[in-house]
């Protein structure tokens, strides 16, 4: 994330990411590696989570960010937006 873009540019570019959706299987090492995917390609990634598991939300969302290298910018409801950390 470059410092002269903000959160709310962010967030507008958010609003049109790929969304992958995390049901009541959770995550497991295939999730993972597309979220990988899907973060060289587009940067920006929102995570849909099922109402089922929102009570694990956090614990899978810590593991996402730090398998996956990237960071939070946003949680509203079940849904999170990550962006891929620059090296």
């Amino acid at each position: 994330m470059s410092h002269t873009q903000s959160k709310k540019e962010l967030m507008n570019r958010a609003l049109s990411a790929m969304t992958i959706n995390i049901g009541k299987s959770g995550i497991n090492e295939n999730v993972i590696e597309e979220i990988k995917r899907q973060l060289k390609d587009k940067e920006i990634l929102k995570l849909r989570f099922s109402k089922n598991i929102s009570s694990q939300k956090e614990s899978y969302i810590s593991q996402i960010i730090e398998k996956s290298n990237s960071k939070l910018i946003d949680l509203r409801g079940n849904v999170a937006v990550i962006i891929k950390k620059k090296r």
